[in-house]
């Protein structure tokens, strides 16, 4: 929502909006675009004089009073995916998506096409330091937006180009089995048309199988199959940086260094790499860009220093996506503690993904789970943050624990936290907010 929000702002649409009262990064982007926020939900907050309405699927008139009195205005009203996919539409649409790393491909990817003159308008669901908000504005009718699954938001896009990162099995509250969640990206690849083209990881086995729906161009990306388009080999770290080479059609291509550490982040430089020379980026730019790129908000972020211990926070809140960050962190400090404060998002995907949840956290030194994350989608279940802990505990085989809340983890970070540590905080709701009170003594 912020993300459309900033975009329409500076297209010079005028704005006003409304939210729960919790803080969160996007708040400063919109402070910062100069958007008026309204805070709690209340129907006096409904405006009569405006054109439209955007909502997010998340809420109804069941659990928002603000959508009930909306509906009585007589107003016209759109998801927030039927407006992105109508403004999308009206472009030479490229999305970005996935389960895991669409934030990362459609940051990186605009950056590299701006970088290299290409003046893309781009949307991206987290805030982009070099952005210095969510989006770009552009001058062309070139548009790439990360394209969320969730509600089958897909289906009101219309793309010229997609980049399918991988298909993971999530959100359970909406698909309830994986064939459901794989139908949506099938159904997706088959709209683009036969002038578009389709950037894909061969390493995933789901999106492989998918890319034969495809009636455009197939171009394919691998860090293990050589006769892929892309492939990438000699991966290594080099002075904090991650440095490997790519392969084009066979041939070498050149060298990539970046900051964006772990595998999963090679991948994401394939693809990025894979859709800039599909739409014109010449390659010394390309590979510049690619390496000046300082990727988004809570993916691997460096929030600063506490009693000489290191904190990060990244968003990741899928046993895949879990997996991969640890992994990234163990290559790029061996000798240090690795601290995981994890906040489970939404009950349903806790309780769908248990299993894989309680093995995704061996390469942790020590766990700490917080209480699970409701959403406006689901405000309980059975599942509980203390029999995750103790499951991650067996199946992990890593000290773990629980702390209940934001206030029980601040505290006991503030007395516990030792240097040479590394505190990940890992989540997609607001455990961010940790790091904050114990660098900004903010205490919220």
């Amino acid at each position: 929502m912020t993300m459309l929000a900033q975009f329409l702002a500076a297209r010079g649409v005028r704005i006003i909006g409304s939210d729960i009262p919790e803080i969160f990064m996007t708040d400063a982007v919109l402070k910062k675009a100069k958007i008026k926020v309204l805070s709690p939900f209340a129907a006096q907050n409904v405006p009569s004089d405006v054109d439209l309405i955007v909502y997010s699927i998340a809420y109804s008139e069941q659990n928002n009073e603000e959508m009930a009195e909306a509906r009585k205005t007589g107003i016209k009203m759109m998801s927030y995916s039927e407006a992105v996919g109508e403004a999308f539409s009206q472009h030479q649409g490229i999305a970005v998506c996935g389960s895991h790393g669409k934030t990362t491909v459609s940051a990186w990817l605009g950056y590299v096409l701006w970088q290299c003159g290409l003046q893309p308008n781009v949307l991206v669901g987290a805030n982009v330091p070099q952005f210095k908000g969510s989006d770009l504005i552009g001058r062309t009718k070139l548009f790439v937006a990360e394209a969320d699954e969730y509600g089958n938001k897909l289906q009101y896009f219309f793309p010229y180009g997609v980049l399918l990162n991988n298909v993971d099995y999530d959100h359970p509250d909406y698909f309830k089995t994986s064939q459901d969640y794989t139908k949506v990206f099938a159904a997706f690849i088959k709209k683009i048309p036969k002038a578009g083209f389709l950037v894909v990881d061969f390493d995933d086995p789901i999106a492989k199988r998918l890319a034969k729906n495809n009636l455009g161009q197939t171009i394919s990306y691998s860090l293990k199959d050589k006769t892929a388009n892309y492939f990438a080999n000699n991966i290594r770290l080099e002075r904090g940086k991650q440095v490997f080479s790519v392969y084009s059609q066979q041939k070498y291509w050149g060298e990539i260094k970046t900051i964006l550490i772990g595998d999963h982040n090679v991948a994401n430089a394939l693809a990025t790499i894979a859709g800039a020379i599909r739409l014109g980026a010449k390659k010394k730019d390309l590979i510049k860009s690619l390496g000046e790129f300082k990727g988004t908000a809570r993916r691997l972020q460096t929030m600063g220093e506490y009693r000489g211990a290191k904190i990060i926070d990244d968003y990741g809140h899928h046993p895949t996506e879990i997996k991969a960050t640890l992994a990234a962190l163990r290559s790029l400090y061996p000798k240090r503690e690795l601290i995981v404060l994890f906040h489970p998002h939404t009950f349903s995907r806790t309780a769908a993904l248990f299993t894989d949840f309680s093995t995704s956290f061996s390469a942790a030194n020590q766990v700490m789970v917080m209480d699970i994350y409701s959403s406006a989608r689901e405000k309980k279940g059975k599942v509980t943050a203390q029999g995750l802990a103790a499951a991650i505990r067996l199946k992990s085989r890593v000290k773990t624990s629980y702390l209940k809340d934001i206030v029980a983890a601040t505290k006991y970070f503030k007395t516990n936290l030792k240097s040479n540590q590394i505190l990940l905080l890992l989540g997609a709701g607001d455990v961010f907010r940790v790091g904050e009170n114990l660098l900004y003594g903010k205490n919220k």
